[in-house]
């Protein structure tokens, strides 16, 4: 976010400081794609540049595609 707070954030997107939290710690279960926009909107990027793909848990199972 070079410079800005995630109370910045949470203030200029009306999302809350804990959403984003859980966002930034993958404790989130998912993000809705209006929360994903305002995020880049405010950042000025893609929303690529703020996510990236999980790496699965280990549990011996495999996710069936």
């Amino acid at each position: 976010m070079r410079g800005r707070t995630f109370y910045w954030l949470a203030k200029e997107t009306g999302i809350s400081h804990s959403t984003l939290w859980r966002l930034k710690k993958g404790k989130s279960v998912g993000i809705n794609f209006a929360t994903l926009e305002r995020i880049c909107t405010m950042l000025s990027c893609q929303p690529g540049d703020v996510l990236k793909l999980a790496e699965e848990k280990k549990t011996g199972k495999k996710r069936s595609a």
